[in-house]
């Protein structure tokens, strides 16, 4: 299928590792051009990996708690590209922990990171794609927007509140061009998901492996995603290939909120 994404411009935030890495790969897979961001060095080795697919990239640190490296972020894309056609927001998860582990400058430092990032990137990108007359942005969120996970009550909490900023702005802007939609992923095998395995054996003494075998149980289709598939999802329900999917929370979960509503 072509995903009819040559020569579209997208904007990719935290894109140093993981999801976001795999997000912009693949929508370079895709001949879309990029600009990604991230607070550190790393983003050059997405940068390269983009290189090697024949990609077009432009590598911009920027902290997306903060207004004025957001406001660089978006100049830089503006001046080299001249337009940004797909958004796609992610932040870094907020803080794990349960109620009482956590204080309330967590919950405002979790709120500036997961719920206020999203709110600013917006503010800056929506209106040059309403001088477009078109857009798609989508949010990297998590399985949590539909069943809590044990020890993130951040997380659980934030991330609703950005789903419902989304929900609103797909009914505010949808019929001036701009689709919004999210993606809601699972455990999904990259390498922060290997490091929280390590830490919880150190803590636990239950064995990386166990672990892993108790997530597959509980998926359906028996195992957890990888960053490929979440890569290739996020480039097509940015595209215009998904044209009519609109304010929409897509699950990219293997079934495992299947019996949610």
């Amino acid at each position: 299928m072509d995903l009819q994404l040559k020569g579209k411009v997208a904007l990719v935030t935290a894109a140093s590792k993981g999801l976001g890495q795999a997000s912009a790969i693949a929508l370079a897979r895709e001949g879309a051009k990029l600009a990604i961001s991230a607070r550190s060095d790393a983003i050059e080795d997405t940068a390269a990996q983009i290189r090697e697919v024949g990609g077009d990239v432009l590598t911009i640190k920027a902290d997306v708690t903060k207004q004025a490296d957001i406001d660089n972020m978006i100049k830089q894309t503006l001046d080299t590209y001249g337009r940004i056609d797909i958004l796609v927001i992610n932040a870094g998860g907020p803080t794990p922990g349960n109620f009482f582990d956590l204080t309330v400058d967590d919950w405002e430092a979790g709120v500036q990171l997961t719920l206020m990032s999203a709110v600013r990137v917006c503010y800056n990108v929506i209106p040059h794609m309403l001088e477009n007359g078109s857009g798609s942005i989508v949010a990297i969120e998590s399985l949590s927007i539909k069943q809590p996970i044990n020890n993130l009550i951040l997380s659980n909490s934030i991330r609703l509140a950005v789903i419902g900023l989304l929900k609103s702005l797909s009914l505010e802007f949808g019929k001036k061009g701009i689709r919004i939609n999210s993606v809601n992923p699972t455990f999904t095998h990259t390498g922060r998901v290997d490091q929280v395995f390590k830490a919880r054996e150190e803590a636990t003494g239950e064995p990386v492996t166990e672990q892993l075998a108790a997530i597959n149980a509980s998926i359906p289709l028996g195992r957890i995603g990888t960053p490929e598939e979440f890569g290739r999802t996020v480039a097509w329900i940015a595209s215009p290939a998904a044209s009519f999917i609109h304010g929409s929370n897509l699950m990219f979960d293997g079934g495992q909120t299947a019996n949610t509503v």
